[in-house]
């Protein structure tokens, strides 16, 4: 299987019985994958390019690392004209509005529960316009895109080295 920046996560896992180790190896943020419920849930949607952004590195770096522990030549990506514009959005004024229900995503993984799950249920049960919030010690790329997918509102902001996500229900 070649390794590229769209890879899911848990296909690496289950290509090869080392590779929770090499990943933890490469950053230690992805010491989480211990968790069997978010290998068996987020991995699944979560690529190398996501990964990358929970573990806060550059993607093409982890992929770089992901393809040399496997034997695979690294990709050549030119950077020169690239002066990547911010993705930085000010914050929309919903996420002002008192959340419905507050989630510890740290928590929640350590109780083996799937955030993406419970919070998906909390989101049925909400009124158009209603919010949620996600806090956890990483940025749930993952979370965040399976969120924009199903039509919701996404808002992330860093606050002392955690995340906060609000989800608004459309």
């Amino acid at each position: 299987m070649e390794i590229t920046l769209e890879t899911k996560i848990a296909d690496l896992l289950k290509s090869r019985e080392d590779m929770k180790d090499i990943l933890i190896a490469i950053n230690p943020r992805f010491k989480k994958l211990n968790n069997p419920v978010l290998r068996r849930t987020l991995a699944k949607v979560a690529s190398v390019k996501q990964a990358a952004v929970v573990g806060g590195m550059d993607a093409i770096d982890l992929l770089n690392q992901l393809r040399a522990a496997v034997g695979q030549e690294p990709v050549e990506v030119d950077r020169s004209g690239k002066k990547g514009k911010s993705k930085e959005q000010s914050a929309p004024e919903w996420i002002r509005e008192e959340p419905k229900a507050r989630f510890d995503g740290n928590e929640m993984l350590d109780r083996e529960e799937n955030p993406l799950a419970i919070i998906t249920r909390k989101m049925k049960e909400l009124q158009r316009g209603d919010v949620v919030t996600l806090a956890v010690d990483f940025k749930p790329e993952p979370l965040i895109d399976e969120f924009l997918k199903k039509g919701y509102g996404v808002y992330t902001e860093e606050k002392d080295g955690s995340y906060i996500t609000y989800i608004q229900k459309k």
